[in-house]
């Protein structure tokens, strides 16, 4: 979709794969039956010829399509709607709110609203409130106040909550956190690639810098207080397997990591991961997957503040034009990740 404007068959591979991320930005009128549904409707689909595309529902009504009363598609503006209001109301509460409060105060059944949330965010509600503590928490340690302080600013009802949620999210410990990482050890390798040397660094938890034309300077300067050393045989295994992910992708990779952000980033570094191999999406349906579709521009930036290269494939991502877009290891790198990537899918589906 370019400019407003409806791409048929954008908007009908779409409906084929019943892509959620496209709910709410148009409906499907389907002639024979005189109903309009929205993308990721599970009724059986209908023949290509009787189908039309309206930007929405009111679009569709005034055709004289009426609405499927099995996907409901005039609920998605009110869904999205209300997950707004809930981070509002999740962002501005002193006290922990619970699903229960939460749903009644947007007004959904708790466990309807729990799916509705975190098909929008990525993450559940309790998750969506763990990780603004957390960041609160990373705000307060970098302040000029002790540990503890900073863990009751941030909301925890004592420093235990805090180790046992807000620290393995962190990925270090929080007087480490305060001092820049003083404690952690972090160790790298350069390993050489078919696309240039690749810098992969790694704590004990994960991976936590994957760059290329990054070295072990550029990683001291970004983990000032940090402990840096070569990487050796701990780390020869997850190199090899990062690597192979760049000269011979795979669809599965399952890679450990230790890399934080904010609650939005991590929704969009998640909607990264589920891009399937050889396929792509426009900025605007990144937004959409990661349940903010007006924070196009958010989307963006969120992909150039991804740490780990290629494991949370950024370079899956495109402009709303068809243009390849930025990347920050080049067009290039990001064309010729694209390009094997598209080839190494059409060879699973030959097999």
């Amino acid at each position: 979709m370019t400019n407003g404007l409806i791409d048929p068959e954008v908007a009908w591979a779409a409906f084929a794969a019943r892509d959620r991320a496209f709910d709410g930005r148009l409906v499907i009128a389907v002639k024979t039956t005189g109903i309009y549904c929205k993308p990721s409707c599970a009724a059986r689909h209908p023949r290509r010829e009787n189908v039309a595309f309206h930007p929405d529902s009111a679009s569709a009504r005034a055709a004289g399509f009426r609405a499927c009363l099995r996907c409901l598609p005039d609920d998605i503006g009110r869904d999205r709607i209300a997950v707004a209001r809930a981070v509002a109301l999740l962002e501005a509460a002193e006290d922990p709110l619970g699903l229960d409060a939460l749903a009644a105060a947007v007004g959904y059944a708790p466990h309807h609203f729990h799916r509705l949330f975190k098909r929008a965010t990525g993450v559940t509600p309790a998750a969506y409130a763990r990780g603004l503590k957390a960041r609160a928490a990373a705000r307060a340690l970098t302040a000029d106040v002790s540990v503890t302080t900073a863990i009751y600013e941030a909301g925890y009802a004592a420093p235990s909550r805090f180790y046992a949620d807000g620290a393995p999210r962190l990925g270090m410990t929080p007087s480490a956190w305060r001092r820049g990482g003083a404690g952690v050890t972090i160790r790298w390798t350069l390993a050489d690639t078919s696309l240039g040397p690749l810098l992969i660094a790694a704590t004990d938890k994960g991976l936590c810098r994957i760059a290329f034309d990054e070295d072990a300077l550029a990683l001291a300067a970004r983990f000032p207080k940090a402990e840096i050393v070569a990487g050796g045989a701990a780390l020869a295994d997850l190199a090899a397997r990062v690597v192979a992910s760049v000269e011979s992708p795979e669809r599965d990779l399952d890679l450990p990591l230790d890399v934080q952000g904010t609650a939005f980033q991590e929704a969009v570094w998640q909607a990264l991961r589920r891009i399937p191999i050889g396929e792509s999406l426009s900025y605007a349906e990144l937004a959409a997957a990661a349940g903010s579709p007006g924070a196009v521009r958010a989307a963006g930036t969120a992909c150039g503040a991804n740490p780990v290269a290629v494991v949370v494939p950024c370079h899956r991502v495109q402009r709303g034009d068809g243009a390849i877009g930025g990347y920050a290891y080049g067009a290039d790198r990001k064309a010729a990740l694209r390009t094997r990537e598209r080839g190494k899918a059409g060879e699973t589906g030959r097999n």
